[in-house]
């Protein structure tokens, strides 16, 4: 179909987006890559030495990953070919293969490059891996997703990944000004718009380009658009985020590390991105509960009382009411003295559990129920501490061929600086009255 049109001349008349219109003829030109297409670039120093290996693009949409495929594919003289995981099954795949064969048996090379290729199941990774060895293709693949969590192992140990990154406002403006100046008329915005139109985009190029066209098209004779008005004419563009992927990790990661970093603004920025991108509250309340053990824990025990409350407010209340609570607990751990010494403490102690096995208590402590075990000296020389002068005696309840140790050791900070205190005065009690044996 596409040669009919061409022959009849009608292709050239068919309305392109300005994003392809933009497309970039040269690696150069690329925008907001210059760590990979730049002078000094990876990709440019591969191009250099005429060696290309298969890669694996990871990073945000609208960065520039396939076009950068394409050039690739154009400055290594290889054939481009690409397919999408969404749209792809194993037979089309080996289809593809077979061409790419046909080609290397007369000389020519294959550049695959495969969108979404995270979303090709373990088999369906698996079988880029023969033809990758031998030659048949130079693989690219392009992923939105952690090529750590999502890629067979056995992939990645054969593609090297670059990272893309988000276009900064510079390069958004660049992008806007080459737009500017391929339509011939600068966009219809003042100062305010064009930043908001910037931020509007999120380091997203493609994105930065509709918002411009849908701007031209809107524009009367003459017409300026302000930053209100923009956002009127185009609407609000949805945060980059994906509840059940890597941005969701992205931002629970830097809650949590906000809150740990004793930042209660910055914590409460990051919960409200999220709860404004549509999270589940009940997530953000059981991390919230977490994070008050694991960062917090005795330095303030109050902390998890707080945000377990927090998470029942919530119940009780739901949307939008309950979020309220989550910002309140939120705050309070922020704000909170900080201790990781249970989180510590209980990661040693499962290490010394599994490593040591079966070991039984000490006979001290084993309940005597029964006649056979009083026999056996079952609770034998166990001191009641309530009997004991402080309420302690001193005795070892840890399995006698493991010894005593030592897993718990609480922060100079908030009330575990009492526990400290406390746990000092009972070991000096605990080696007189040893001694005294």
């Amino acid at each position: 179909m596409s040669d009919l049109f061409t022959s009849a001349g009608l292709e050239g008349a068919a309305p392109r987006p300005l994003a392809d219109r933009l497309r970039p003829q040269r690696l150069a030109e690329v925008v907001g890559q210059e760590h990979l297409t730049g002078p000094d670039g990876i990709l440019t120093r591969m191009i250099d030495s005429r060696s290309l290996g298969s890669l694996i693009f990871w990073g945000p949409p609208g960065t520039g990953k396939t076009t950068v495929a394409r050039l690739l594919a154009h400055e290594t003289d290889l054939h481009f070919e690409q397919v999408s995981a969404i749209f792809t099954g194993v037979a089309e795949l080996k289809k593809v293969f077979e061409a790419a064969r046909g080609r290397r048996a007369v000389g020519r090379g294959t550049l695959l490059f495969v969108d979404e290729i995270h979303r090709f199941n373990k088999a369906q990774q698996d079988s880029f891996l023969p033809v990758m060895e031998d030659g048949t293709v130079t693989l690219i693949g392009a992923t939105t997703e952690n090529p750590s969590f999502e890629l067979n192992a056995a992939l990645l140990s054969r593609a090297r990944v670059l990272t893309f990154r988000s276009l900064d406002d510079d390069a958004i403006g660049r992008l806007l000004s080459r737009a500017e100046e391929l339509e011939g008329k600068p966009l219809p915005l003042d100062e305010e718009a064009r930043a908001v139109l910037v931020r509007l985009a999120d380091g997203d190029g493609r994105a930065s380009l509709t918002l411009a066209e849908e701007a031209w098209r809107a524009a009367r004779p003459g017409e300026v658009f302000d930053g209100a008005k923009l956002q009127e004419i185009v609407q609000r563009r949805a945060p980059i985020y994906d509840k059940s992927e890597d941005g969701h990790y992205n931002l629970i990661s830097a809650l949590h590390k906000s809150i740990r970093g004793s930042d209660p603004d910055a914590a409460l920025y990051w919960l409200a991105r999220m709860i404004d991108a549509g999270e589940n509250p009940l997530f953000l309340a059981r991390r919230l509960v977490r994070m008050a053990s694991e960062d917090i824990g005795n330095a303030d025990p109050q902390a998890l009382v707080v945000a377990s409350a927090a998470k029942d407010a919530y119940d009780f209340l739901g949307t939008p009411e309950g979020e309220l609570a989550l910002a309140q607990a939120a705050v309070y751990l922020a704000t909170a003295p900080k201790s990781n010494a249970v989180y510590t403490a209980w990661k040693q102690a499962l290490r010394v559990a599994k490593e040591g096995g079966s070991l039984v208590p000490p006979r001290h402590i084993l309940n005597a129920p029964t006649r056979l075990m009083k026999q056996e000296g079952y609770g034998v020389g166990y001191d009641y501490d309530h009997d004991a002068p402080d309420a302690f005696s001193g005795q070892d309840y840890f399995p006698e061929k493991l010894g005593r140790q030592h897993f718990y050791e609480p922060v100079e900070r908030g009330f575990e600086r009492e526990i400290r205190k406390r746990l000092e005065y009972w070991a000096r009690l605990r080696a007189e009255r040893q001694q005294g044996k």
